[in-house]
């Protein structure tokens, strides 16, 4: 867990990069296939999402994400395990990351609002494992390298 601003920053940068990058490629080979330049499409898709993805993170989910696990969640073990805490953390994150940049992705792409619940459904299905076993041990594999010295 981050234990300053300037280790928040990096962990918040490392995750959104990463999360944003991987869901922009699943979400244009899902939507276009592989007929697509898929080369042009992350580069002009992925920087608004990047950006939207940290204003929501920052200003949104990741506030209320931390409210709840604290809140509500984590005071029944906290003394348990400290792995039971950057998960609990983790799947809130990704349940509200998902459900504001699927509703991003449906207003960007001009898609009726009716498909908001396929849209939430099939990222859901790649964020949450992604999140869990590649991009959240990347993210805090890099911070722990920060925190070492």
């Amino acid at each position: 867990m981050p234990k300053n601003l300037k280790e928040e920053i990096i962990f918040t940068l490392c995750m959104a990069g990463l999360m944003v990058f991987a869901m922009t490629i699943y979400n244009i080979l899902l939507v276009n296939g592989l007929s697509t330049d898929l080369f042009n499409e992350i580069i002009t898709g992925y920087p608004l999402g990047l950006i939207v993805a940290l204003i929501c993170d920052i200003a949104i989910v990741g506030p209320i994400a931390k409210a709840i696990s604290f809140r509500y969640l984590i005071p029944q073990y906290m003394q348990q395990s400290q792995l039971r805490i950057g998960l609990t953390i983790s799947i809130l994150m990704v349940l509200g990351m998902v459900s504001c940049m699927s509703l991003f992705g449906v207003v960007v792409n001009r898609q009726p609002l009716n498909t908001y619940p396929k849209t939430w459904l099939f990222n859901i299905i790649l964020a949450l494992p992604i999140q869990m076993l590649i991009v959240g041990p990347i993210s805090r594999k890099i911070l722990n390298t920060i925190q070492l010295p």
